[in-house]
C-alpha cells in the first residue's frame, strides 16, 4: 500500500508539474488555490479539479436541466430546445477552448463555467425578475442569480455545510454576469474575501457588477455571452417566431447568421486579441456587432409575446407561493413541502443565519420549472396550473 501511495503521488506531482510548465504567466497556478477551511487529504486532483467534482455531485447542479434558459416548460414539447444545463455545458465548452489557447488552468475553467448558474431560479431571466420583486417585498434585498450561485456552493449544498470551493472559483461564480457586455476584461488580482463580501452587501439593494480575481473567471465571464447568443437565436427559429432574415445586417456580416457561425467568429477573436495578455478582450469592431446583437436578442427574442404569455401567471404563482411558505414556516406546517424537501436536509448553521424569507427564497431557487409548476397546482390553483 505504500508503495501504490508512492507511485500515484509521484504521477500526480509529475503531471502537475508538466501541467504547470505550460501555463502561461498570467494563468492562476494550483499552488495559487485557497480555501476557507483548511484541507489536508491526498488526493490525484488538483485543487480545481476536486472543486469541479464537488459541484456535479450536488443537486443543484442535477436541476439544471429542468430549469428554462430562454423558452419556459421547453422540454416538456420539444427536448432539443436548451436548458440551464446544456447552456452550462455550452459555456464550459467555450471557455475551455478559449481558455487552452491561451494557456490557462483549465480545471479553474471548467469549475467556475459548471458551477456559474447553480443558483438560477426556474423560468429563466423572468422568474430572477419576478423573485427579486418577492424579495424586495419581505425586506431581503435584491435577488441576483450569481449571488445565489456562490451562497448555494457556501451554504445550501451538501445539507447546508457547503462545499469550501477555493476562493478563486467562489469568485468566479458570483463574478461571472454574462449580461454586462465587456470588450476588453481585467481581472482585480488583488481582489480578497472582504471584497466579495462588499460585494454582497452591495448588491442588495443595487445591480452592479465586480471584476473577476483571475483570467480563468475573465475567460467564463466572456464566454457565457458567447454560449447563449447564437443559441437563442436558433432556438428561436426552431419554435417559428423568428427568421434568419431578420438578422442585423451589420452584425451578421461581421459574426455569421447561425449559431456555429457566431461562436467560431467570437472564439477566435478573442483569442486572437487576449493571447500573452494579461486581460481577455474582443477588438472593438467585433464588440460592437455583438452588442448590436445582444439588442436585437432583447428585442425580437427575450421580450417577445410568445416568451412572455405565461409571465403573468408565473409572478401571480410565485407570489402566492411565497406567501404560502411564509406562512408554513410561521405555523411550523410540518407537512409542507418547504420543510419536507428543504429546511429538514438543512444543518442547524443554516437555519441560524437564514431568515424566514431567506429560507423561502432559497427554497424557490432551487426549484426546477415542473417542481413549481406541481407546487402551485397541488396547492393553490388546483385546475389552472401553468401548461
Amino acid at each position: 500500500m505504500h508503495n501504490k501511495e508512492h507511485v500515484l503521488d509521484k504521477l500526480f506531482k509529475e503531471t502537475t508539474l508538466h501541467e504547470e510548465e505550460h501555463l502561461s504567466r498570467f494563468a492562476t497556478k494550483n499552488n495559487e488555490a485557497y480555501r476557507q477551511v483548511l484541507e489536508h487529504e491526498k488526493r490525484l486532483r488538483g485543487p480545481f479539479a476536486i472543486d469541479r467534482d464537488r459541484i456535479i455531485h450536488t443537486g443543484a447542479y442535477r436541476r439544471y436541466q429542468g430549469k428554462t434558459q430562454v423558452v419556459y416548460f421547453s422540454n416538456l414539447f420539444d427536448e432539443e430546445m436548451s436548458n440551464r444545463s446544456l447552456h452550462t455545458t455550452y459555456v464550459s465548452q467555450v471557455s475551455r477552448s478559449i481558455g487552452k489557447m491561451l494557456h490557462l488552468n483549465g480545471d479553474l475553467i471548467e469549475a467556475i463555467a459548471l458551477g456559474h448558474d447553480l443558483g438560477h431560479p426556474p423560468f429563466g431571466h423572468d422568474g430572477e425578475e419576478i423573485l427579486n420583486g418577492c424579495c424586495i417585498k419581505h425586506g431581503i434585498g435584491r435577488f441576483h442569480h450569481n449571488i445565489e450561485s456562490l451562497f448555494i456552493v457556501d451554504h445550501i449544498t451538501n445539507y447546508g455545510k457547503g462545499l469550501n470551493l477555493t476562493f478563486q472559483v467562489r469568485d468566479g461564480i458570483v463574478s461571472h454576469d454574462g449580461e454586462v457586455h465587456d470588450e476588453q476584461l481585467h481581472p482585480k488580482i488583488d481582489k480578497t474575501e472582504s471584497d466579495i463580501e462588499k460585494f454582497l452587501q452591495t448588491m442588495k439593494t443595487e445591480n452592479t457588477t465586480s471584476p473577476p480575481s483571475t483570467l480563468e473567471a475573465c475567460v467564463v465571464r466572456i464566454s457565457d455571452t458567447i454560449a447563449y447568443i447564437g443559441q437563442d437565436i436558433e432556438d428561436a427559429i426552431r419554435l417559428g417566431f423568428l427568421n434568419r432574415d431578420e438578422l442585423p445586417g451589420d452584425a451578421t456580416n461581421k459574426l455569421g447568421s447561425t449559431n456555429d457561425e457566431i461562436v467560431r467568429t467570437l472564439i477566435t477573436n478573442v483569442i486572437y486579441n487576449s493571447f500573452d495578455k494579461d486581460y481577455v478582450a474582443f477588438d472593438t469592431e467585433t464588440s460592437d456587432a455583438l452588442y448590436e446583437l445582444k439588442r436585437f436578442n432583447y428585442k425580437k427574442i427575450y421580450n417577445h409575446p410568445w416568451i412572455k404569455k405565461e409571465k403573468v401567471a408565473i409572478q401571480r404563482g410565485m407570489n402566492i407561493l411565497f406567501d404560502k411558505y411564509m406562512t408554513d414556516i410561521e405555523k411550523k406546517h410540518a407537512d409542507s413541502k418547504i420543510f419536507n424537501h428543504f429546511l429538514n436536509h438543512k444543518s442547524g448553521q443554516y437555519i441560524k443565519i437564514t431568515n424566514d424569507a431567506e429560507k423561502v427564497r432559497d427554497f424557490i431557487a432551487t426549484m426546477t420549472d415542473r417542481y413549481f409548476n406541481q407546487e402551485l397546482e397541488e396547492y393553490i390553483l388546483p385546475g389552472r396550473a401553468l401548461k
